[in-house]
């Protein structure tokens, strides 16, 4: 059984496109990035997944932009002319990051590991707290459209668009972000607020902290920045000493998924194994599986 699209020939070569840097094997390097691409490779549908790839490194798509609530981009098939390629995701109403931000600067390795441009992974926990999950986790979140006259979602233009939407997640966590809703400096900017103001009553109320004796000061680097940050007793923390700093999650987040993705991903066995036949009988054995 073969699949339903129409069939045109291999894709037109392009001049400076945007390539995946992974030549073989998966794409992208961080939890992030796989963490997003978890949701695609959930919705696969035979082989667009490796098309798609192929697509993502041989540099067919020609531009690719990240904006509140959409993610556009512009592919190079078959045709002469590209395809429009869009993958929309809802943007996070403003009182819910006003509660995200607030939840952020409450605990410092969120602050400081952003301020330092990383995604810390408990992240995801202060997102689904505030009812507002950071990644999808399930193709009925997205809006995905493409130009091309393939009726299947997603297609190898889609797919292609994912990976390289992942490897620019990867070159920048707050893209992510930004997809959602929030630019960086906006977020960091709220962030740097949020603690600042939590600091100054915090000292004056606790008699026992002391000040930091001052040492030389040096421009640009970390002694100005903690000059006047106050450091508590060790009676009043060695208590506390191997407790986390953040609530550590039970299980990772899970995508939703059928118990066959793997037969969907497979391209469809040879004649002498039985074709789709060996397909079909197969399927009920996954969902066996996962039953039990």
């Amino acid at each position: 059984m073969s699949e339903p699209f129409i069939r045109y020939g291999p894709p037109r070569r392009v001049e400076g496109g945007l390539k995946a840097r992974s030549a073989r094997g998966a794409i992208g390097e961080s939890w992030w990035s796989r963490r997003f691409l978890a949701v695609l490779e959930s919705l696969a549908l035979g082989s667009r997944l490796s098309r798609g790839r192929s697509y993502a490194r041989r540099g067919q798509v020609i531009a690719l932009t990240v904006a509140p609530g959409a993610v556009t981009a512009t592919v190079q098939g078959s045709r002469v002319d590209p395809y429009a390629v869009s993958i929309g995701l809802g943007v996070i109403p403003a009182g819910t990051w006003d509660a995200i931000e607030r939840a952020l600067a409450g605990q410092a390795i969120f602050s400081a590991r952003l301020l330092a441009g990383e995604m810390p992974h408990e992240i995801e926990d202060v997102f689904a707290a505030a009812g507002a999950p950071l990644f999808p986790t399930n193709a009925r979140q997205l809006r995905m459209r493409c130009s091309c006259p393939d009726w299947q979602v997603p297609c190898k233009h889609l797919a292609a668009t994912f990976y390289l939407l992942a490897e620019a997640f990867d070159d920048d966590p707050f893209e992510i972000l930004h997809w959602r809703g929030k630019e960086r400096e906006s977020l960091l900017a709220a962030l740097r607020k949020l603690r600042n103001g939590d600091a100054r009553p915090v000292r004056s109320r606790r008699a026992r902290r002391k000040p930091v004796e001052a040492g030389p000061v040096v421009v640009g680097g970390t002694a100005v920045a903690v000059a006047d940050v106050g450091s508590p007793d060790l009676a009043d923390t060695v208590d506390r000493f191997w407790v986390s700093p953040v609530p550590l999650p039970a299980r990772p987040p899970t995508v939703d998924t059928e118990p066959d993705l793997v037969l969907r991903q497979l391209p469809t066995p040879p004649e002498t194994l039985g074709a789709a036949a060996l397909v079909e009988q197969l399927r009920p054995m996954y969902a066996a599986f996962a039953e039990s």
